[in-house]
């Protein structure tokens, strides 16, 4: 990339950031160093912009400090990886067991009506042989 081209994109990441965090934050040579490590590993606007908003809404589920969004944080190049990889995590409820499948009865109405017949009458010989 040429000089002119980062420059650029340093600029660029840089009112992303304030945009995407409603603050206004003025370019000091240091940021300026931070956003440059940053572009130079080869990381994308997009990038940036999903790891902010990967951090907003952490912190609005109150898993995360908002200093997680200082800009000395948010380009330290590790953290910044690491959070663009934890971003793009997606996690599945775990799949619902498949549903036991109920053995149907291969006896006929009709036949299982005379075996409740004749359970009936021999409930009925026993109790009288017990008296």
């Amino acid at each position: 990339m040429n000089p002119e081209t980062i420059r650029q994109l340093i600029d660029q990441a840089h009112r992303l950031y304030c945009q995407q965090t409603g603050q206004q934050i003025h370019m000091r040579m240091d940021r300026q160093r931070m956003w440059y490590e940053l572009i130079r590993s080869g990381f994308t606007l997009e990038e940036i912009k999903k790891v902010i908003t990967y951090l907003q809404r952490e912190i609005r589920e109150g898993r995360r400090n908002v200093g997680a969004l200082k800009i000395s944080n948010l380009t330290q190049l590790e953290r910044f990886e690491e959070d663009l990889a934890i971003s793009r995590v997606q996690l599945h409820p775990p799949a619902k067991p498949a549903p036991i499948p109920q053995p149907q009865p291969k006896i006929q109405p009709e036949q299982l009506e005379q075996i409740r017949q004749r359970s009936l009458q021999l409930i009925q010989e026993l109790k009288k042989s017990i008296h």
